[in-house]
C-alpha cells in the first residue's frame, strides 16, 4: 500500500484492523517503540457474527457495511502512510459457513489489503503477545473475550504456554442459549470444564481482554470514584470481581443503562460477558483479576518490534520516551541518576527504576508554560501511554515530577497521586522531587554543570560538594533547597566547596 507522506520526516506507522464478530477497528501506531503509541483508533460496530450460531452464516444485514468500513480503513491508513496495513479476522469469519466468501469478496474489493484469517489458537497468542507487552512477567490466566470466541492462555512467568479458543463469547453465548441466562451459565461451565488446565489459575492472576470486560472495569472505577481513569492494568480481587459481575449478570438492559460507566452500545451482551467472568473466575480459582487494555492488536503490533526493543523495560521506555519528546539534554538523565545514587538507604530494585525512571521524566515540563509546568507534567505523567506502568509507578512519577517543578504540596491535582500512594512512597516521592530540584537549580538542566557537584549522606549530614570554578556556587536557592532535602531526609545541611 503506497505511502502519501513524506516518508523522511515522520517516524514509520503500523495500522491493524480487527475484524470480530462484534465490531471492526482499525488502529494506527506511530513508530516502533517498546510502549506503542496509537494515533488513530476507530470502530464500527456491526454485528458481522450475530445470529451465527442459529444460522451458520455472518450476518447478511452486516456485509455490505463492514466492506464499505473496511474500504474507509483502508483509505484511512494509506492516507496516513502506514508502512505495514493488516486485517486480522477472527471467530466469525473463520467459523462461517459464508465466511470464505465474504474474505474473497474482500480481497476481490481491496486487492492490495492483506487479510489473515486467524485460527483460534494464533488469536490467543497473538493476544498473548499483546498482554505479555503491558505485563512482561505476567503469571497467571489470560482470557480475551470476543463477540464470538474466548481466547484462554497459561501465562507462566512472563511466557505464553498453552491456549485454548472456546464458542462463548458474548454475542454467541446470548445465541446458544437463546437470551436465557440461566443456560449461558451451563454452557459456559462446561465449555470450559473441557480445559482441564484452567485448574492452574489457582492462587494467580487473571488477565482479562476485550473490550466488553474493560466495560466491567469502567463501571467498577465510575462507581467507586476511583481517581485514576485508566482500565489498563486496573486490579479487583477476586471477590470484588465476582460481585460485579454477579449484578450485571442478573440485570436487564433498563438496570444496566442506569448503571454508572454502563456503556450504551454494549448494554445486551454484558450480562453474557458477565456470565463467563464469573465463571472463568472458579474455573481458575484466581487470587485477583487484572485488566488490560492490551490484546489481539497490540500482539500484532509487539511482533514487528526488533527483539532489542521488545527486550526493553517498558517503564523506563516510557521514560526515555519523555525525555526525548520534551527534555531538553539526553544525557542530563543518567547524570542526574548517578547523582541521586547515595541518597536512599536500603533502596530494592523497584525502586532503583523508579528513581532511574523519575531522572528520565524529570525535565518532561520544560516546555510548559512556567504558571501550569508543574501541573502539565504531572498529567503528562501520569496519563502517558506506557502500557508497562501500573498504577502506583504512574502515580509516583507524577508526583516526583511535580514537586520537581516546586508544585504546592497541598495542590488539589496532587490528590490523585496521593490517593494512589501509601504513606512511604509519598515520602520517598517528596524526597525524591526535593533532590532533583536541587539538582535542577544546582546545574541549570546541564549534566556538564551537574559534574562539578556531588551530594552524599555521611552520618548525621547531608554533605553537598561543589567544585570552585565550575560555574555552581551556593547561592540563596541552593541553600533553600539543600535545607529542604536534608529536612526531608532528617539531616543536617553542610556544604563543602573544593579546589577546582
Amino acid at each position: 500500500m503506497p505511502r502519501t507522506r513524506s516518508a523522511t520526516t515522520l517516524p514509520p506507522r503500523q495500522a491493524v484492523v480487527d475484524l470480530g464478530s462484534n465490531s471492526v477497528r482499525l488502529v494506527v501506531f506511530e513508530g516502533l517503540s517498546r510502549n506503542p503509541l496509537t494515533i488513530f483508533n476507530e470502530k464500527a460496530v456491526l454485528g458481522l457474527g450475530r445470529g451465527l450460531q442459529n444460522t451458520g452464516r455472518l450476518n447478511e444485514d452486516a456485509i455490505a457495511p463492514a466492506l464499505t468500513v473496511l474500504s474507509r480503513y483502508a483509505a484511512v491508513a494509506r492516507a496516513m502512510g502506514a508502512d505495514t496495513v493488516e486485517v486480522l479476522a477472527t471467530a466469525a469469519a473463520r467459523d462461517a459457513e459464508n465466511g470464505p466468501d465474504f474474505i474473497d469478496a474482500l480481497r476481490a474489493r481491496l486487492p492490495d489489503l492483506p487479510v489473515r484469517v486467524l485460527t483460534g489458537e494464533e488469536e490467543a497468542m497473538f493476544s498473548a503477545d499483546g498482554v505479555l507487552l503491558g505485563f512482561p512477567e505476567a503469571d497467571g490466566i489470560l482470557g480475551d473475550i470476543g463477540g464470538g470466541s474466548l481466547e484462554v492462555v497459561d501465562l507462566a512467568a512472563g511466557r505464553a504456554t498453552t491456549a485454548a479458543s472456546l464458542p462463548i463469547g458474548a454475542i454467541r453465548l446470548a445465541d446458544r442459549a437463546g437470551n436465557d441466562a440461566t443456560k449461558a451459565r451451563a454452557i459456559v461451565e462446561a465449555d470450559l470444564a473441557r480445559v482441564s488446565w484452567l485448574k492452574r489459575g489457582e492462587g494467580r492472576d487473571l488477565y482479562l481482554v476485550g473490550g466488553a470486560w474493560r466495560a466491567l472495569a469502567r463501571m467498577h472505577i465510575a462507581q467507586t470514584n476511583y481517581p485514576l481513569s485508566i482500565v489498563h492494568h486496573y486490579v479487583l480481587r477476586r471477590e470484588e470481581a465476582r460481585d460485579l459481575a454477579g449484578v450485571v449478570a442478573k440485570s436487564d438492559r433498563k438496570m444496566l443503562a442506569s448503571m454508572p460507566g454502563a456503556p450504551a452500545k454494549r448494554l445486551g451482551d454484558m450480562p453474557y460477558a458477565a456470565v463467563v467472568l464469573r465463571r472463568l473466575l472458579r474455573a481458575t480459582g484466581a487470587s485477583r483479576v487484572v485488566f488490560s487494555a492490551n490484546g489481539l492488536r497490540e500482539g500484532w503490533y509487539s511482533r514487528l518490534l526488533p527483539d532489542a526493543v521488545r527486550q526493553e523495560d517498558p517503564m523506563l521506555a516510557a521514560g526515555r520516551d519523555l525525555a526525548m519528546r520534551w527534555g531538553r539534554d539526553p544525557d542530563l538523565p543518567a547524570a542526574l541518576f548517578a547523582w541521586t545514587h547515595g541518597l536512599f538507604d536500603e533502596e530494592s530494585p523497584e525502586q532503583a527504576a523508579l528513581r532511574e525512571s523519575s531522572c528520565w521524566i524529570a525535565d518532561s515540563g520544560s516546555h510548559d508554560h512556567p504558571d501550569y509546568r508543574a501541573e502539565h507534567a504531572f498529567y503528562r505523567v501520569l496519563r502517558q501511554p506506557g502500557v508497562g506502568l501500573d498504577h502506583h509507578q504512574r502515580a509516583f512519577l507524577a508526583l516526583v515530577v511535580a514537586l520537581r517543578y516546586e508544585a504546592d504540596a497541598t495542590a488539589p491535582f496532587l490528590a490523585t497521586a496521593r490517593t494512589l500512594l501509601d504513606a512511604a512512597a509519598v515520602k520517598r516521592a517528596e524526597t525524591l522531587g526535593a533532590a532533583l530540584r536541587l539538582a535542577f537549580t544546582l546545574s541549570g538542566g546541564t549534566p556538564v554543570l551537574l559534574a562539578g557537584t556531588a551530594i552524599r549522606r555521611r552520618g548525621g549530614e547531608l554533605q553537598l560538594r561543589l567544585v570552585e570554578g565550575s560555574g555552581v556556587f551556593a547561592g540563596e536557592s541552593v541553600q533553600r533547597r539543600l535545607d529542604a532535602l536534608a529536612t526531608a531526609l532528617a539531616l543536617t545541611a553542610t556544604v563543602e566547596v573544593a579546589p577546582g
